[in-house]
């Protein structure tokens, strides 16, 4: 167990604040052109670069592999990590320790989420592909995977010709459950009612029996824009997502794209799935007025100005709301942190956002208050480093993917 720390304090923190009130906005975002750290952080050299990077003190930070548009991230029982590389349609296997990685499967469309299951006694990694889920048996040690098997095919991808060729969130996310895989099926379009009525509907997330080729299929939710970083709390069965929220949208009050406002607004979600939620999109837009925990809805101008299209009072509400257009991606439940995601940053926010790596501390299996955990990839001519996934190494160290920089980071805590 590592000694307590910075960390310990934030879960203690969060533990006293838990029954505080909600703001009555959403907070403000630090001016991004600055580099200096967030509260409680201090640059920290990344060893054998010329950056930094702001971390908790006493933690260190290094490059852990060179991994070229290095998207998910996995760490296996025998020490080593696979990294999805969906540009290059392979998964590549870093060796324990780190160093030089190679490919460890190959062959599939656009490999992108990455998980490790057991399922009917055995160990097997499960890889989302665009249009298919494919498991292989897990061997400890092993360069590259067996031969693998389908258990979920028919995905809609920028095959079908309805869409010609345009899915605007075409890669797929997984979580496995026990014997119940889960498989979030994003929205073609940033809004559009047409993904509602589709089949499979779009904006979903839906299960299939783990070990059986489209076996068991039924929508668990719908109403989620494009559902990333799907995880299983600790010791529990609930599904947690981290969801990117859509862009440009309209003030409801005027009918108008108005910066200030789409700057803010809809905040992205970090949401428990329940089963037959209805989470909004793209008729209903989380109202952040009240504060960021248990938003509600109103209704979205262009869709759904009268009502018609979808009863927003009637919608699940969001659990925790997060500065709107930070793109979160990765979420891990990691000791001690609670829920660690990673936010890829904006890309049409006036001011930028995101572009860091935060947590919420779990507490009494809810998230407690964001924390900073990692900044300083956002310099004054912009980022160098996207972060996209984070896995926890057994010696308790974080790596953490950059897509734009194609580095996987390694932030080890003090001892």
């Amino acid at each position: 167990m590592r000694p307590a720390g910075p960390i310990a304090l934030l879960v203690t923190l969060a533990v006293l604040v838990a029954g505080c009130g909600e703001p009555e906005a959403p907070p403000e975002v630090a001016p991004t052109g600055s580099v200096s750290p967030g509260a409680g952080l201090s640059p920290v050299p990344i060893e054998g670069t010329d950056r930094t990077v702001n971390l908790p003190a006493g933690w260190r930070a290094s490059v852990y592999a060179r991994v070229p548009k290095a998207r998910f991230l996995l760490a296996l029982p025998d020490g080593a990590v696979l990294v999805s590389r969906p540009s290059a349609g392979q998964v590549d296997r870093i060796p324990p320790g780190g160093g030089a990685p190679a490919a460890f499967v190959d062959g599939l469309d656009r490999p992108h989420d990455l998980v490790l299951a057991t399922v009917g006694g055995r160990q097997w990694l499960y890889v989302a592909a665009v249009d298919e889920v494919v498991r292989f048996p897990y061997v400890a040690g092993a360069a590259t995977a067996g031969p693998g098997e389908v258990v979920v095919d028919g995905l809609p991808d920028d095959s079908l010709p309805e869409l010609g060729g345009n899915y605007g969130h075409v890669l797929k996310n997984i979580a496995v459950d026990g014997e119940t895989l889960y498989v979030s099926i994003a929205s073609t379009c940033n809004a559009c009612a047409s993904d509602t009525r589709a089949d499979p509907i779009r904006g979903a997330i839906y299960r299939w029996d783990a070990s059986g080729r489209n076996a068991g299929k039924a929508l668990v939710a719908r109403g989620i824009r494009n559902a990333e970083g799907l995880a299983i709390a600790p010791g529990t069965q609930d599904l947690w997502v981290v969801v990117n929220n859509r862009d440009n949208i309209l003030d409801p009050k005027t009918g108008e794209k108005d910066t200030a406002y789409v700057d803010n607004n809809p905040p992205e979600e970090f949401i428990r799935i329940e089963q037959g939620g209805f989470y909004g999109w793209p008729f209903c837009n989380p109202d952040p007025a009240g504060g960021l925990r248990n938003m509600p809805y109103q209704r979205d101008y262009e869709l759904n100005r009268e009502g018609a299209a979808a009863d927003c009072e009637q919608a699940t509400p969001v659990d925790v709301g997060i500065q709107a257009h930070s793109a979160p991606l990765g979420l891990t439940f990691v000791p001690d942190l609670g829920a660690v995601i990673a936010l890829h940053g904006s890309w049409n926010r006036s001011q930028p956002t995101g572009y860091k790596v935060i947590n919420f501390p779990w507490v009494d299996g809810r998230p407690g208050d964001q924390h900073d955990l990692a900044t300083g990839f956002l310099g004054e001519s912009g980022p160098w480093a996207r972060p996209v996934d984070i896995a926890r190494l057994a010696d308790g160290s974080l790596l953490v993917s950059d897509d734009l920089g194609g580095n996987v980071f390694r932030f080890a805590p003090p001892g």
